[in-house]
């Protein structure tokens, strides 16, 4: 006899406690039993990933319990049986039916319905949204923001104390200017007297300083118009406006990123995870997690970034880009791990495409509007060209940026610290790149080879070659590639790596052999010889 599980009941009943009054949906429903295939009207309540069902609203114990990870929820029509035309048949074709369908063979579908249409909406997807799992992946996403946030408030303090320094200094300087006028006001008074005096003048000499100071005011404004024109025509303005241009366009490409960013992770990355955890996936959690690996960090990433260069464009003329960049230099390095597996996660795409119903799933999704007839590749390519595109924005910002500029050492160390990170992305890379060349063309022969499963083994190139027979002249006898008994020329497949040099064979069938004599050349002991062309 199968021995029943045991659970802890105590703290069963205390979530179903919880549940009656804090669930996150709480009503009647109607309940089909396996048993007997009738309906029974219950109450439930739906607390985190748990559903609780009573047989009244005012119940204290529970009737049931079920646990919804891993579960899906879906409407379904109503059966064929209530579409009878009796009243009673009338009124359950009303009904709004929907099921639970678990994770697992073995585990009957829960079927539940009820009268209103909005309500059993408000079910499905209060039902959809009980898993702990994605809790988690949203408390990871906003352990990220905060943590982005809290450095954003520290550098906020920063900014406050020196402006609070600044404010301080300011109050200084109206004091003293406060002083002064004082002073200026005593002086004026003591002068009035001599002011009446002035008052007495001959008027033609009144009217002399009135031209005098009309013409002392045209010269000043004159000299003023030519200093503006001056400097709105000098490098150093010409030099600024391209600078702000620059801060332009990047914002703009910034947007478009994040948009491609947006579509990548709302039109496949969550559409495919979803499709996952359906009663007959298309595709594995585990190749939708090769195939995205960390977009969406990435995409949130950038919206932080983005809403900083537009609070700093709202701020022009005045452009401070130094402090994002300082922010964002040390999150960058979640893209070398994109990089590194970019041609994996392809790899991984292609072959989930030979999967029809992957396939046509695949291209429902980009004939999405949103996706402006692009390919789910092409959003998967974005990324891999954003570090090279801020190096360049940097490149021409610091081209159009005075050397006495408050941002210059500041723009310059972003520069740096981007093509550093750009060159060990580009290392691992080519590293990465060249393990897997050699490891698909030691698939393709039949007999493998061991000496490319050596990670120090450059490929260089592959092609198809013709060996000639052996030729004697006169005593010296030149050893050819290959088989020393070879009476004819023959066609081979050949591939060349820093160490060795392959000669195969291809048979009718398509597949690659070595040659037994002479298919693996170590380049150390080899010596090449050209030769003029033979007769």
């Amino acid at each position: 006899m199968q021995k029943s599980v045991r659970y802890n009941e105590g703290h069963a009943l205390y979530l179903a406690l919880l549940a009656r009054k804090e669930g996150t949906k709480r009503g009647y429903l109607s309940k089909k039993t396996a048993e007997t295939n009738r309906w029974h009207e219950k109450w439930f309540a739906l607390y985190q990933n748990v559903l609780f069902y009573f047989e009244g609203e005012q119940s204290a114990r529970p009737a049931g319990m079920y646990m919804l990870e891993g579960c899906n929820c879906e409407r379904v029509p109503a059966p064929k049986g209530c579409a009878a035309g009796s009243a009673k048949d009338a009124a359950l074709d009303k009904q709004h039916y929907f099921t639970v369908l678990f994770g697992h063979e073995g585990q009957k579908p829960l079927e539940l319905r009820c009268e209103d249409e909005a309500d059993g909406d408000e079910w499905v997807e209060a039902i959809h949204q009980a898993s702990y799992s994605d809790i988690l992946i949203e408390r990871e996403v906003l352990m990220q923001k905060y943590i982005h946030l809290v450095q954003i408030v520290e550098t906020e303090k920063v900014a406050a104390n020196q402006l609070r320094h600044q404010l301080e200094d300011q109050d200084t300087e109206i004091e003293r200017l406060k002083s002064e006028i004082v002073a200026l006001n005593k002086t004026k008074e003591k002068m009035r007297p001599y002011q009446g005096n002035q008052e007495d003048e001959d008027p033609d000499i009144k009217k002399i300083k009135k031209v005098q100071s009309f013409m002392r005011g045209w010269l000043c404004r004159r000299k003023w118009k030519t200093i503006v024109q001056d400097y709105i025509c000098s490098p150093h303005a010409e030099s600024m406006r391209k600078r702000n241009q620059i801060v332009f366009n990047m914002v703009e490409a910034e947007s478009e990123y994040v948009h491609q960013l947006y579509v990548l992770v709302n039109c496949f990355l969550r559409p495919l995870r979803m499709a996952a955890s359906s009663k007959k996936p298309p595709i594995s959690h585990d190749d939708v997690s090769s195939i995205f690996l960390n977009s969406e960090t990435i995409m949130f990433l950038h919206e932080i970034f983005h809403q900083g260069l537009k609070a700093r464009i709202a701020n022009w003329p005045t452009l401070i880009l130094a402090d994002l960049f300082d922010i964002l230099l040390p999150m960058l390095n979640i893209y070398q791990e994109f990089v590194r597996n970019h041609q994996y996660s392809l790899q991984v795409l292609a072959n989930c495409k030979q999967n029809r119903d992957f396939d046509k799933l695949l291209k429902q999704y980009e004939a999405n509007p949103a996706c402006e007839g692009r390919m789910l590749e092409t959003f998967l390519t974005y990324p891999m060209f954003q570090i090279p595109r801020y190096i360049i924005t940097l490149h021409e910002l610091l081209a159009h940026t005075p050397h006495e500029h408050v941002e210059r050492k500041s723009l310059e160390f972003a520069k740096s610290k981007l093509e550093e990170l750009s060159r060990v992305m580009h290392d691992e890379v080519s590293d990465t790149e060249n393990i897997r060349k050699n490891l698909a063309i030691e698939r393709t022969i039949v007999e493998g080879c061991d000496i490319l499963l050596d990670t120090s083994q450059t490929f260089i190139r592959q092609g198809s070659l013709i060996q000639v027979p052996s030729v004697e002249r006169g005593k010296l006898s030149k050893v050819r590639l290959g088989s020393l008994s070879l009476k004819k020329e023959g066609e081979r497949q050949c591939f060349l790596f820093t160490k060795h040099f392959l000669i195969c064979t291809r048979s009718s069938g398509g597949k690659l052999h070595l040659l037994k004599t002479g298919g693996v050349l170590s380049l150390i002991e080899c010596t090449l010889v050209e030769e003029a062309e033979a007769s």
